[in-house]
């Protein structure tokens, strides 16, 4: 095993000295934030956030990627309340611990390089559209994967914009089951818990927020890529739309997956699929890979 390979593959355990409530005895194996740092000085550094309910691992391939071909330092944060062994419901979640672990992997990535670019999965994207609106020290560019900033319709025909309300209100706690959320898959809870969906609600408020400022006064400056599936149904297209509207015109990049391609919210970011941890070579996957995965890491590089 080389150096680099070795780098690429550490635990990020200052982390856990920041954050006291992960340690490597509490969080699930696999579920760990990541940290890939060169050993001679770099340029740039990416942070990558996962998504609601999911872990780092999720972002693990695109952030070899922007590690191996790109030469990025790259930054995997773990999210309040994810990636635990005893998750207790996500009791507690918070969107300020979201952003404060978000803020922690950017000050590092700030620290080694230059130009720090941030990006995510769902929840991850619409924490990174934050991010990159209001750290001055994200100063690189802005990637999106399946990008949180709108849900779609749900269940009982409830639309999306009255879903993202109701999740902010007492409901929530009424309504949450709170049924175990450790089961088969590895890398991920078994469900979105309303704890959670709650203060993903909130983030959305504020990107809402973000989008009608930049419609106000002048467009989002930086450059983005944003990678979408026209057969999510989780997070809305039209999210990525209306921002693509307030940004300039040769500095945004969409990555449109057609809807005949069939690629579900998370599997977006899916080099590989994932199998359930006791499973054999008989049993289907958990979550597909996507087919198009290398054409949208072609697409990163086109930009940079």
């Amino acid at each position: 095993m080389n150096q680099s390979t070795q780098v690429r593959q550490r635990e990020w355990l200052d982390y856990y000295d920041r954050f006291d409530y992960f340690s490597m005895a509490t969080v699930r194996d696999g579920c760990h934030p990541r940290i890939m740092e060169h050993q001679e000085p770099t340029e740039k550094a990416i942070v990558l956030v996962h998504g609601l309910c999911d872990s780092p691992y999720f972002m693990d391939a695109i952030g070899d990627y922007f590690f191996t071909t790109l030469g990025y330092n790259v930054y995997l944060p773990l999210l309040h309340c994810h990636g635990l062994k005893a998750p207790n419901g996500m009791e507690g979640v918070s969107l300020d611990e979201w952003k404060a672990n978000v803020d922690f992997a950017i000050d590092r990535a700030a620290a080694n390089a230059n130009l720090v670019s941030i990006g995510g999965l769902s929840t991850g994207g619409t924490l990174s559209l934050c991010a990159a609106a209001n750290n001055h020290k994200v100063n690189g560019n802005l990637y999106l994967f399946s990008a949180a900033l709108d849900l779609t319709d749900g269940i009982l025909g409830i639309e999306g914009d009255i879903k993202e309300i109701l999740l902010r209100t007492f409901l929530t706690d009424l309504l949450d089951t709170n049924k175990p959320l450790i089961g088969e898959h590895p890398y991920r809870y078994t469900h979105i818990d309303l704890d959670g969906a709650r203060e993903l609600s909130k983030a959305i408020a504020e990107t809402d927020a973000l989008i009608r400022d930049f419609m106000l006064e002048k467009p989002f400056s930086k450059t983005i890529f944003a990678a979408h599936s026209e057969s999510d149904t989780t997070a809305n297209i039209m999210g990525i739309e209306d921002l693509q509207q307030v940004s300039i015109a040769d500095k945004f990049t969409f990555f449109r997956i057609p809807k005949s391609v069939g690629v579900a919210h998370a599997s977006l970011v899916l080099k590989d699929p994932i199998h359930a941890s006791d499973a054999n070579e008989t049993h289907a996957p958990l979550q597909q890979a996507n087919p198009m995965f290398q054409q949208m890491l072609d697409a990163i590089a086109a930009i940079e």
